[in-house]
């Protein structure tokens, strides 16, 4: 038997901010169990927003002070979380996503900021970073990388949908293999439109359950070629600014008009991949099937209801602690794998040449 305690560090293309998530992780004969055992989100500042979100459009200079500015900005927030609750010596290693700023895997890259040499150095504790770049040289999408942590510590469930930013799903086959892969921008959509009414977000759902649904800007939204694209794929954080965005500007109507017809978008796009994914991998869909739906998506009950109308299979939420760091959790897990010198990223997923341990090591 194995134990290890871990720090996993999360930051989003929804921008709410950095999770951090300690966990411990058991490892025996074979199987994996793991506890959640401290919490925090670190919001990002106002003047952290507006930097990230300029990012993709500056020069290389300003991307590489950002990277090395992230860095030990994470370092000291992971710093300061074991100051906190007395971790000092407790964490055998800090597993760190970054911030994605560009993700284009048919070019050949993808780029996750956040020096984990910075994070290591202001911690003092051994990190793992960069979890995407192998699958990519390996010609894979390098996205979504969770379904590692969906195979090996949540057995129960057919499928797990994250609905952050972007919203991803993934599935287990009956022959125990999984598939998974991006459906669509999912809360940087419904964020922005929420704060065009000076909301941070749509609390529940609320807002777009009292506007209408627009049949015609619903079918406009549909047409989007990628919807239409076979798995494995995945989406840059761009898609909602070149390919959605344009046709909601164009758009004439209420703003929670838009909030409606978008969540119906979201709802309708998770049911059409699941029954996609049941026709080509030959799955007999019934309610027995459970969908785990995880990320900040899971909060807004009104898309949660749309999405087990029109999913054909049984939606359950967990606690509102896994709900909000399944991913750092999984993060988390992805580090002691690389450690461990074992796959942490599944090319059934990503469409790569090959399984690959990914992830570059820090040590302080």
């Amino acid at each position: 038997m194995h134990t290890y305690h871990v720090l996993g560090l999360m930051s989003g293309s929804s921008l709410d901010g950095l999770d951090i998530a300690y966990c411990r992780f058991v490892n025996h004969t074979g199987s994996w169990q793991f506890d959640i055992l401290q919490t925090a989100v670190v919001e990002f500042t106002p003047e952290w927003i507006d930097r990230l979100k300029a990012l993709p459009q500056n020069n290389a200079r300003t991307l590489w002070q950002t990277h090395a500015a992230l860095g030990n900005y994470f370092g000291e927030c992971a710093a300061a979380f074991i100051a906190k609750h007395h971790l000092s010596g407790k964490v055998d290693l800090i597993a760190s996503h970054g911030h994605t700023i560009f993700h284009f895997p048919p070019e050949g890259f993808t780029t996750q900021i956040g020096d984990g040499a910075a994070i290591a150095a202001r911690t003092g504790v051994p990190v793992v970073c960069d979890l995407r770049t192998a699958d990519i040289a390996q010609g894979g999408q390098g996205t979504p990388i969770v379904p590692i942590g969906d195979k090996l510590l949540f057995a129960g469930h057919r499928f797990c949908l994250n609905i952050g930013g972007i919203a991803n799903i993934s599935c287990k086959k009956d022959t125990g293999d999984i598939v998974a892969f991006d459906i669509c921008a999912a809360n940087q959509v419904l964020n922005t439109l929420a704060g065009m009414l000076g909301k941070e977000y749509d609390a529940g759902g609320a807002i777009a359950r009292s506007g209408k649904l627009n049949i015609g800007l619903l079918d406009k939204l549909n047409k989007a070629a990628f919807y239409m694209q076979p798995y494995p794929k995945s989406l840059d954080n761009s898609f909602s600014r070149t390919v959605v965005w344009p046709v909601l500007e164009q758009a004439n109507i209420p703003v929670e008009e838009k909030l409606h017809t978008y969540t119906e978008l979201i709802a309708h796009q998770v049911g059409a991949h699941i029954k996609a994914i049941a026709v080509r991998e030959g799955i007999t869909l019934s309610a027995a099937d459970k969908i785990l739906v995880t990320g900040g998506g899971a909060f807004n009950s009104y898309l949660i209801e749309r999405i087990q109308a029109l999913s054909g299979v049984t939606v359950d939420v967990p606690t509102d602690e896994l709900v909000k760091f399944k991913e750092a959790l999984v993060i988390a897990l992805m580090g002691v794998l690389r450690m461990r010198g074992e796959v942490n990223v599944l090319r059934s997923v990503t469409g790569a040449k090959k399984d690959t341990t990914g992830g570059a090591v820090y040590l302080p």
